[in-house]
């Protein structure tokens, strides 16, 4: 279960945007990351990697953590709201429910839970 300094700590480097930082810092070597039903991708550095490509590919993110944040043992449940700037000057506004399973003070896994049809750019 993580300490509430440290679960403020991890959705303060969301915020500020460090998405890849935040990776780096609150998940475990072999954490894993779903999108709805897909295909889990695992390993840190793959998760980094695969951020790191997705904010390539906007020129800007805002993200916002929308509380209460849900804390039950080693489970927390994170509602976020993803704002994206892309390259040719449409938004794209994603919400969506982030479900972590936590080891101590790092997430082992981590399922994302949102409507695909947001990922369309108005």
């Amino acid at each position: 279960m993580p300490d509430r300094a440290t679960l403020e700590a991890f959705i303060a480097a969301v915020e500020s945007n460090d998405h890849v930082g935040a990776i780096r810092d609150f998940y475990t070597e072999d954490a894993t990351m779903q999108e709805n039903l897909a295909e889990p991708r695992r390993g840190r550095q793959l998760l980094m990697d695969h951020e790191a490509a997705v904010l390539k590919r906007v020129a800007a993110v805002r993200s916002r953590c929308v509380r209460p944040v849900l804390v039950e043992g080693d489970t927390v449940v994170i509602h976020w709201i993803f704002e994206f700037d892309l390259p040719d000057g449409k938004q794209r506004r994603i919400e969506e429910l982030a479900q972590q399973t936590w080891s101590g003070n790092r997430i082992r896994t981590e399922r994302f839970y949102y409507d695909p049809a947001q990922r369309e750019a108005k």
